[in-house]
């Protein structure tokens, strides 16, 4: 089983997200991850879903998207060059100044971003591909993550 990532552009119009999701669920299609959000039009949005498949599979959800009255195109990113980012947020126990010291120092070399810091926790942003995302879970890790979210991938086609 492969990764691969379809772009969809989409009416934005209600209801649609409804009707992919159905689709994946109807036919036993497991998403790995959805993000969608409005174009530079208003009037269409782009989903970027991300699946673990085959080949196989793969084309027959590339169908069965392009039979929806609301799609206008999917694309297959996975064989061509493609931008990518994702979004996390992290939250990490810190009970000590020794403890937020060594997060300052982990933030400070990735790049990443202390958006809040309470006695207890710091909750860290990071924005990048999966393999900085999961660097900086693993830096993380042993000094307690207690809650994770992320927004999944969003991709567009390079030039």
């Amino acid at each position: 089983m492969d990764k691969f990532v379809l772009s969809v552009l989409v009416e934005n119009k209600f209801g649609v997200l409804a009707r992919i999701a159905g689709l994946f669920s109807a036919r036993g299609y497991n998403i790995d991850s959805l993000a969608v959000g409005e174009t530079e039009d208003p009037n269409f949005s782009r989903m970027t879903i991300v699946v673990e498949s085959d080949e196989r599979i793969l084309e027959q959800i590339k169908k069965q998207l392009n039979k929806l009255i609301d799609v206008i195109r999917v694309q297959d990113l996975t064989g061509g060059e493609y931008v990518s980012r994702e979004l996390i947020l992290i939250k990490v126990k810190a009970t000590n100044a020794k403890t937020r010291e060594q997060l300052v120092k982990i933030v400070d070399s990735t790049g990443a971003e202390i958006v809040d810091a309470g006695k207890k926790f710091v909750t860290i942003e990071e924005s990048g591909d999966e393999h900085q995302i999961n660097a900086l879970i693993e830096l993380l890790r042993p000094y307690g993550i207690t809650e994770i979210t992320r927004t999944g991938k969003i991709a567009l086609q390079a030039d």
